[in-house]
């Protein structure tokens, strides 16, 4: 037989040698080092990167918003010379003025052209909405009666924006004859930037944004542009921490995320133009590569734990000593296997009693619920009885035989409740018919007037003119609504205004809603469950709104309780149109 060493043992029970783990936490620590050095590498390299390619964008709108200003800024000088113009001015005649400034705007490709006379009235325009209207008050038109040269104006729209309007005298014989307006369209910049991850503004010589892609930016100084966001969550606070931690401190701040501003001057008013890049191309980039450095860390700690745990394949003669306790532990299982079958065989008898119980409980609770059921209209016709004897007494015969053609009809009905609580368990579905949804809140409303009567209840109803078809059994549903009115109205008992709403709405579904203002739902989870009552002993056996929930389930629809924001409760009992492409559940 194969001896153990006994150091072998005592090494094995305190785990790893000290140089393992040494090695080890040598290993994890260079993996470390590694990848914080590479991520500081790499992100000024990227972040470089993407600064050169950022300024290189920025040069080249600064090119195209100089080319735009600079093409439209002689239009005005070129119009003002424009014989036509000057004609129509003089003679007073500008019937085809506007025609001219149309057929220019296409040419040029400016944003709008308007001439405007001594008066300040617009007598000429590419938008023929303005003609007539005044700019007598207007900086750009008085500013250009004063000068000799073409005015640069950036007006401030009322909806937000900028309009960057140049003007200029129309002279003839030095004689003034009024004012050429040519606006440029530089929201078409704005649209252009909008489409690329940048945000880009320009701002004026005062520092105040006349361009931006983010439209709440317009007209604010930069630094209160730039602090507009919404209010940041506990998570996103967190995320932009370690977002910061991992890379270099950003410039700025766009919508509370770390971004690179890029900055030029634009030769023109003393304009300056900013752009914000993302880092998020940068930690793509870094995360790519500190991805695969610690992937290869992972490896050679994989092969690592491969060759200690070769080492452990020598010491499995340890195993040995184990097997007489094994043994042991074997002859333990085979007891506690033979008390598992004689607990079985106890849990197949008891089995077979619950069995036995369940039919028991299950017969109680149909009696349960046939009681329930006809306690309703045998309440009616007590109450019928009552009236019919006292109308008798008086020689009121036709009222009488009223009171007795209702209490016929009680009894039609208890007829049909016990034939329907004999097919309960089988759930059927073949006295299905379409039914006006508004007549069974009629009838259950007539089912219930006795109870109605006896005390002061408000009743309001909301029907539609239409009728609401559903295909259900007219009984079994008049059956749910006296339940429901009934839960409303003993929930009322103690307020001191009751008040029940019926509202009745056709969408998607059929939705009957009933609301009482009394105290409320206590336990919503348990509702709906068979024999659960808030009820005192005698009132009521729990089973209305089970049952209630089970006829709906039927009928293909769903029955729902929730409390109400100003107090009560509310029954929603939603049902299939007729006509839909919805079919009752079988």
């Amino acid at each position: 037989m194969t001896t153990v060493d006994p150091a072998d043992l005592d090494e094995t029970a305190k785990g790893l040698p000290w140089r393992v783990k040494l090695a080890i936490g040598l290993l994890l620590l260079l993996a470390v080092i590694v990848v914080l050095v590479s991520n500081r590498l790499l992100t000024d390299r990227y972040v470089d990167t993407t600064r050169n390619r950022a300024e290189v964008r920025l040069a080249l709108y600064t090119g195209n918003l100089i080319s735009e200003l600079q093409r439209t800024s002689v239009v005005p000088l070129l119009l003002a010379r424009d014989p036509e113009l000057v004609r129509a001015l003089a003679e007073g005649n500008f019937s085809s003025t506007s025609a001219k400034l149309i057929a220019l705007q296409a040419e040029i490709g400016v944003a709008s052209i308007r001439l405007v006379d001594n008066d300040g009235r617009v007598v000429g325009a590419t938008n023929r909405n303005v003609l007539g209207t005044s700019y007598k008050s207007d900086p750009y038109f008085v500013d250009a009666q004063r000068a000799d040269g073409t005015i640069f104006t950036p007006v401030r729209r009322e909806a937000g924006g900028y309009d960057f309007v140049y003007s200029r005298s129309i002279r003839s014989d030095s004689r003034l004859m009024g004012v050429i307006v040519v606006s440029v369209d530089l929201m078409k910049f704005e649209r252009a930037w909008a489409g690329l991850q940048d945000a880009v503004l320009v701002t004026d010589s005062e520092g105040s944004v006349v361009l931006a892609t983010e439209p709440r930016w317009r007209g604010l100084p930069m630094d209160d542009a730039l602090s507009l966001r919404d209010a940041p969550s506990a998570i996103s606070r967190a995320l932009q921490a370690t977002a910061d931690w991992a890379q270099v401190p950003p410039d700025a701040y766009v919508k509370g995320e770390a971004v690179m501003q890029t900055e030029a001057r634009v030769p023109f008013r003393g304009w300056r133009i900013y752009t914000y890049t993302a880092y998020n191309s940068v930690r793509d980039q870094v995360n790519g590569i500190l991805a695969l450095e610690i992937m290869g860390f992972a490896i050679l700690m994989a092969i690592t734990f491969y060759i200690l745990s070769r080492r452990a394949l020598s010491r499995s003669l340890l195993f040995q000593r184990e097997s007489a306790e094994l043994r042991m532990l074997n002859a333990r299982l085979q007891r506690e296997i033979a008390e598992r079958e004689k607990v079985q065989k106890d849990l197949e008898v008891a089995e077979l009693t619950l069995a036995q119980s369940s039919k028991l409980a299950a017969l109680g609770e149909m009696s349960a619920a046939v009681s329930h059921e006809l306690n309703q209209p045998l309440a009616a016709m007590k109450t019928y009885l009552a009236g019919a004897r006292l109308l008798l007494q008086r020689k009121r015969l036709e009222e009488a035989l009223s009171s007795f053609q209702r209490i016929d009809d009680l009894i039609e009905r208890m007829g049909a409740i016990t034939r329907q609580l004999k097919s309960y368990a089988r759930k059927g579905g073949e006295a299905f018919e379409p039914v006006d949804l508004r007549a069974c809140v009629s009838s259950a409303l007539s089912m219930m007037e006795p109870q109605l009567k006896a005390r002061i209840v408000k009743i309001t109803r909301g029907l539609p003119r239409q009728p609401v078809m559903v295909m259900a059994d007219r009984i079994r549903l008049e059956q749910v609504i006296i339940n429901l009115l009934r839960n409303a109205l003993d929930a009322t008992k103690d307020t001191e205004t009751p008040q029940i709403d019926i509202l009745l709405s056709a969408g998607e579904t059929a939705t009957l809603t009933v609301r009482d203002n009394g105290h409320g739902i206590v336990d919503l989870d348990n509702l709906f469950e068979p024999f659960y009552t808030t009820k005192k002993p005698g009132e009521g056996v729990g089973l209305g709104l089970a049952i209630s929930s089970g006829i709906v389930t039927d009928l293909g629809g769903r029955l729902t309780a929730r409390n109400g924001e100003s107090g009560g409760a509310v029954f929603e009992m939603q049902l299939p149109i007729l006509g839909k492409e919805q079919q009752a559940a079988e």
